[in-house]
């Protein structure tokens, strides 16, 4: 019967003149396709017809050119084709488990993407048929579950994922997806299967990205609506393979996209192009841009899984740090399922993902340096969808407890190399010269970072006050623990005020877009000053630090003296009092400082007859006149608002998950599988 599986017979041409003949399964599908039982005439045909190697072109195409009422009348050959191909899933022999698998593939795929219009509530009836749907569905996910947790061979397993991906993406709106409610019903099995999938060196390679996006659409299901299992079942996940496996494939997807950067960066610099570039990453993502957009559009899954296992697993914080190799050169030791030895080998990185033995990673610092990436280009709009999850992300990091004892921790350090924007208006800084320090310091370089660098008419908004809230938390931890960072906070508060200057200077423009949001990121900023000058002896270095804090606070005083005049007035204006009076309130402290020094600082320049002071003799008249400041006591400056995806980001969300959707629905391609080859593996195996 393999003879029905040669593949010469594509197409055989007869005697000259006459048209070529079509291979045989292109007629049994007319043959199907004429809606009437076939097998009632040859008892044999689909054992036959199943093992012809599936045309999934010409049987898409098939189906796509049928209208809405033509497949109603066609639902009762179809349901008996999707019973069919369920069947044979579930055989013994390879090659009809193959080629059914592809068939269910592509019947998925064209019936869900049909536009039903009012018939969208039959498309269950219409592929699988009511009375039966249970049933076959059941029968389905238990045998794609089976085929995850017992083959020996990678490629059935890929056609099994990818067949749970095509109906977990049939529908642009996940939650809209009836299907799902199956996949929903057989969640323990499935669920296991992949965890266990993640936690096996070998499975993960071949399959990580593929199970964690399918879990990550999983976990989306109706997670407003109901109890999502898959949404219970990743809260409490503890199994520590599958963390870590999880972990590592988040961190090699993105390491194979900074490596593409820092190469990208590297042929410029080569070639001398460097200097004359005034944006780097303009050039990159817009100039030859197609394999760049397309890898930012394909992470977009990995950093949905990100977000969904840091927002979600608390256990997963704790994995965040654990060093890894960023790749491996061979195949890992093997964990063989129901104590069989697999013969089967991964497949190897490309050298260009490969990093150097002996440099290890974890996903956060990976993470940090994708960022520091991709929040450079706010003009594509994916890099800005792409830049909010992020940031989203270290939000919920650097507000949970665990996570900030390892950011904080002295002897946990590590060197991350933070790319930073080229401006006409300071020297390019290396990304790898620093020193390795601990991971708050990277944060706080790459939150000062976005300040200085996205200072614009185009203003992103709510970006600067998720940026803003990330460095109150860190500085709200180190306060609560009493941490002493070693870090250059003249940095931060140089970019912190260079933000305040431009924020000032397009106020009416800012107002007029933002309303009271101005006023509200106004007043977060000053309040972060007023945790410097109210905590700043519990978690700053040194006594210095703190003199350079009021140097810096009465040098750039003008800042000040510009939003103290802005509130003056709104303070009473009908839309705005409420948020000017609580930054009036915020600029207290700031404004007394300000009022203290400045005439000392005058007198001590009067007096030595001196119309410019250094430094050093500014910082002695501040070193001396502390006692005789008086400053209020504020409350509340080390809370913030917890992070909640609703009701807020809902629609964020949503149009994310939509996205993903669309892009794996996109790309999917069927692949020509070697069948020689699996068998001849098979029978190693037995």
């Amino acid at each position: 019967s393999l003879q029905f599986n040669n593949h010469e017979n594509m197409l055989r041409r007869g005697s000259e003149g006459k048209k070529p003949l079509k291979e045989k399964v292109l007629l049994l599908y007319d043959a199907i396709f004429k809606a009437e039982d076939i097998s009632l005439e040859n008892p044999n045909f689909w054992d036959e017809f199943f093992l012809l190697r599936a045309n999934t072109d010409y049987l898409e195409k098939k189906l796509e050119a049928m209208t809405i009422k033509d497949l109603l009348n066609f639902k009762e050959d179809l349901n008996r084709f999707f019973a069919k191909c369920a069947e044979y899933i579930m055989c013994d022999y390879l090659i009809r488990k193959i080629n059914s698998l592809q068939t269910m593939s592509c019947l998925f795929r064209i019936i869900l993407s049909h536009d039903l219009g009012d018939h969208g509530f039959e498309v269950i009836d219409l592929l699988v048929g009511f009375g039966s749907a249970d049933v076959q569905m059941q029968l389905l996910l238990r045998s794609l579950t089976s085929i995850l947790t017992n083959t020996v061979d990678g490629s059935l397993e890929a056609l099994a994922l990818q067949l749970l991906l095509i109906i977990s993406t049939g529908r642009d709106n996940v939650s809209q997806n009836t299907f799902l409610e199956y996949v929903m019903l057989e969640e323990e099995g499935i669920e296991a299967a992949l965890v266990e999938m993640l936690a096996d060196p070998v499975e993960r390679s071949r399959h990580g990205v593929d199970i964690i996006l399918l879990l990550t659409l999983l976990v989306n299901y109706r997670k407003y609506e109901s109890v999502n299992p898959y949404i219970m079942k990743l809260s409490i996940l503890d199994n520590e393979l599958a963390l870590n496996g999880l972990s590592s494939v988040i961190s090699m997807s993105l390491a194979t996209f900074n490596n593409q950067f820092t190469n990208k960066q590297e042929e410029s610099k080569s070639s001398g192009l460097f200097s004359t570039i005034t944006n780097m990453v303009g050039s990159m993502f817009i100039g030859d841009s197609d394999v760049q957009k397309h890898m930012i559009k394909s992470n977009e899954a990995i950093l949905l899984a990100l977000y969904e296992a840091v927002h979600l697993n608390r256990n997963f914080i704790s994995v965040l740090t654990h060093s890894h190799p960023d790749a491996l050169m061979e195949a890992p030791p093997t964990t063989p399922k129901g104590g069989e030895m697999r013969h089967s080998k991964p497949n190897t990185p490309t050298m260009d993902s490969v990093v150097p033995i002996g440099k290890t990673s974890n996903v956060l610092c990976t993470f940090i340096q994708y960022t520091s990436i991709i929040m450079q280009d706010t003009k594509v709009k994916q890099n800005i969808s792409s830049s909010k999850l992020c940031f989203i992300i270290l939000s919920c990091i650097t507000e949970d407890q665990l996570a900030n004892s390892f950011l904080h921790d002295a002897n946990m350090i590590f060197h991350i190399p933070i790319h930073r924007m080229p401006m006409r208006h300071r020297k390019a800084r290396p990304a790898d010269c620093e020193r390795s320090r601990p991971l708050a310091c990277w944060l706080f370089d790459l939150t000062s970072e976005f300040l200085v660098t996205h200072m614009m008419k185009d203003f992103p908004f709510m970006q600067h006050m998720r940026c803003i809230g990330i460095i109150h938390r860190l500085m709200c931890y180190e306060k609560k623990c009493q941490i002493r960072l070693q870090y250059h906070w003249k940095e931060l508060w140089s970019a912190l005020l260079t933000f305040l200057k431009f924020v000032l200077s397009n106020e009416n423009s800012f107002i007029a877009q933002w309303k009271n949001g101005v006023f509200v990121l106004l007043t977060q900023i000053v309040n972060l000053f007023n945790m410097f000058v109210t905590f700043g002896d519990t978690f700053l270095p040194s006594p210095t630090s703190y003199d350079e804090l009021y140097y810096e606070i009465v040098r750039m005083s003008q800042i000040f003296d510009t939003m103290y005049t802005l509130v003056l007035r709104y303070i009473n204006h009908p839309e705005y009092k409420e948020f000017a009076s609580k930054l009036n309130s915020a600029l207290v402290n700031i404004r007394a400082i300000i009022l203290h020094f400045r005439p000392k600082i005058d007198k001590y320049s009067k007096d030595n007859n001196q119309a410019t002071l250094t430094e050093e003799e500014v910082l002695e008249v501040v070193r001396n006149n502390y006692d005789s400041l008086t400053l209020r006591l504020q409350d509340n400056l080390d809370h913030f608002e917890r992070y909640s995806e609703r009701p807020k980001e809902v629609s964020f969300f949503s149009d994310l998950v939509r996205s993903v959707v669309q892009g794996y629905r996109r790309n999917v391609i069927f692949e020509q599988v070697d069948l020689q080859k699996m068998l001849e593996k098979y029978k190693v195996a037995s």
